[in-house]
């Protein structure tokens, strides 16, 4: 383990015996997370990340460790060095304090200040209402209509947040948001209006009626994809969040011999990507309970969102979150060209579906690149995704610069927002909307772009470069959405030198091709934003990427959107077409010999620098 796991673990029992209670914590371990990764086997000798294990899928290890009896931590999942390890380390639910949440009461119902996403959302200025995302999940043959209420009811009670009321509306969690406290009032200590969303207790309520029944049995397999989206516009027309309906759901009937299929569609203010995948967990748990005669019940939230919002709202000003102000400002000062800032008042063209273009990397690239080549870095995938996107971007626009820009790209970086601020917080099983969206400047100077298409040097000095410019970011970035838009005094600073215009975000992978009960149906995206008709785009341009596990191995999508009076279409096209090639370019470079390396970051000495490490390591080669 590193120095860090070891400061932050209490053994339970001690020694290889961690996770006390829990007979074989290692061996338990090493099935959820060959379960999370759709991994035959795992090995206790083999590491999380060696594996290809992302953030978003250390918490899934995390959320489902706990019901199995094992209390372990994101941080602890992704720099443990071996399963074995992370094994020693872990904690048994319920012992010496372990697993009982939040330190000081955990504050659930009620008001509370809008998050930063959240303030985010209402700034856009545009229709947000049924601003939603969807899950389609395949259900039992015979899933009845009382069933579906059931466990649509327990995942009502059970998350709060899809419980979600905003008095003005989903487009009032913008309003004041940065003068309020933790309970959602102002610095005057007034409730001002449509700023206050808040949390009904459970049984508030009722699930009847949020569910529509749809009987399909004589719909055909190809018909059905189509049917189930249609009645998914339907019910996204029907959300309400100013009436407390951030839910709505649909059971489509195939018969007794048949699987159907129970499609959810939340608002985006009550849902992300890591929700959905807590969702599926509890729904197939519901499913189960069910099957054998028991009332679903799914296991209790041990950090409520609005305990998090509150968190959130403290921290943001803070000391340590004040003294980043001055790194957000370089950050976006200047901007570079043609990729910049856009002033947040310039209004963007809507997200339309003739401005979106999709590309997928096939198996044999997407193996190794996803697998491979974080591990040359002791890195992750985002590491490698964005030294393609930044090498892409150079490439694109040096034509039209002549290569004066230095070699700085600028880009808003979306991450999953569940970072441990503060002890005592697990956020493996809260459902709600955490996303983080941060600017980062990469300073690559100006690479020799042919050698790094070829897979050479350049593309693994770019990488090693990226990789430290993220690691140096502190908390995952969460700090600048909290100084933006929950702090009074660096808020209008931040805004007014504006966005990146380039926005990033990885989503993790997700399994395809699953036949059984309550897995993702086909057809059907995951976890994507379905926008109101006339929002304006956040981004000039947006990519979204995800990595698919397919009978035919790993594939990696990505869906490229644009406002159409930013850019041309053919421009575009010819950014993804680079950065498709600079990422071909990183998986043939995983087969170079010498091409794995460290960063300063994966050492403790102070003050070494990149050449300083290969250095060290062209000498120590020469010995050996």
């Amino acid at each position: 383990m590193t120095d860090l796991d070891r400061s932050t673990t209490t053994l339970v029992g001690g020694g290889a015996d961690g996770g006390a209670g829990v007979p074989d914590p290692s061996g338990t371990l090493c099935a959820l997370i060959a379960d999370v990764l759709g991994l035959g086997a795992v090995d206790p000798g083999q590491s999380f990340t060696g594996l290809g294990g992302d953030s978003i899928q250390a918490i899934q290890v995390v959320s489902r460790a706990r019901p199995a009896g094992l209390l372990v931590t994101t941080r602890e999942v992704l720099r443990s060095e071996t399963v074995a390890a992370l094994a020693a380390g872990a904690r048994a639910v319920g012992r010496s304090g372990a697993g009982t949440g939040p330190a000081r009461p955990a504050r659930r119902f009620g008001p509370f200040a809008p998050t930063p996403i959240m303030a985010w959302l209402g700034e856009l200025g545009g229709p947000v209402d049924t601003y939603n995302q969807s899950l389609v999940l395949r259900t039992p043959a015979g899933f009845g209509a009382e069933d579906a209420v059931r466990v649509v009811q327990a995942l009502l009670d059970t998350h709060d947040i899809l419980r979600l009321r905003v008095p003005g509306g989903a487009g009032a969690t913008g309003a004041g948001a940065a003068g309020m406290d933790s309970a959602g009032t102002d610095s005057t200590g007034t409730e001002p209006a449509g700023a206050r969303p808040l949390v009904p207790p459970p049984g508030s309520v009722d699930a009847r009626a949020l569910i529509e029944h749809v009987e399909a049995g004589a719909v055909g397999d190809e018909e059905l994809p189509g049917l189930v989206t249609e009645r998914i516009r339907a019910a996204r027309r029907l959300l309400a969040p100013a009436e407390g309906i951030v839910l709505r759901a649909v059971r489509v009937d195939r018969g007794p011999a048949r699987q159907g299929r129970l499609a959810l569609v939340v608002h985006h203010l009550a849902v992300d990507g890591v929700s959905w995948r807590i969702l599926q967990d509890d729904l197939r748990s519901c499913g189960e309970a069910l099957a054998a005669g028991r009332a679903p019940g799914p296991a209790p939230v041990p950090t409520p969102f609005a305990h998090w919002a509150g968190l959130l709202r403290a921290d943001a000003t803070s000391g340590r979150r004040m003294a980043e102000a001055v790194r957000w400002t370089d950050t976006l000062r200047p901007a570079p060209e043609p990729l910049g800032g856009v002033c947040a008042l310039d209004r963007l063209d809507a997200e339309s579906a003739i401005n979106r273009h999709t590309r997928t990397l096939p198996p044999d690239v997407t193996g190794p690149l996803l697998t491979l080549a974080p591990g040359l870095v002791n890195g992750t995938v985002n590491d490698v995704l964005l030294t393609g996107l930044a090498l892409a971007v150079l490439a694109w626009r040096r034509p039209g610069t002549g290569g004066g820009d230095g070699g700085s790209v600028l880009v808003d970086i979306e991450g999953h927002g569940r970072e441990e601020i503060t002890d005592g917080v697990d956020l493996s099983r809260t459902v709600g909307w955490f996303t983080t969206m941060y600017p980062v400047r990469f300073d690559l100077g100006l690479p020799d772009l042919a050698d790094a298409r070829a897979g050479g040097p350049t593309v693994g000095a770019a990488l090693r470069q990226v990789k430290e410019t993220l690691r140096a970011i502190p908390d995952h970035g969460i700090g600048y959405g909290l100084l933006r838009h929950g702090n009074s005094r660096t808020g209008p600073g931040l805004a007014a030198l504006g966005i990146p215009e380039i926005g990033f975000n990885y989503l993790g992978r997700f399994p395809m091709g699953d036949t059984a009960d309550w897995a993702a149906a086909p057809g059907h995206d995951f976890a994507l934003d379905d926008a109101d008709e006339g929002l304006p785009m956040a981004h000039a341009v947006e990519v979204n990427a995800a990595a698919h596990e397919g009978p035919d191995g790993l594939t990696l999508s990505a869906t490229w959107t644009w406002a159409g009076n930013a850019y041309p279409a053919d421009r575009v096209r010819a950014l993804a077409d680079e950065w498709f090639a600079m990422l071909r370019a990183l998986a043939r470079h995983t087969a170079l010999p010498g091409a794995a390396g460290l960063t300063p970051s994966d050492v403790s000495l102070t003050g070494l620098s990149q050449a300083d490490l290969d250095a060290f390591e062209s000498q120590l080669g020469d010995l050996l």
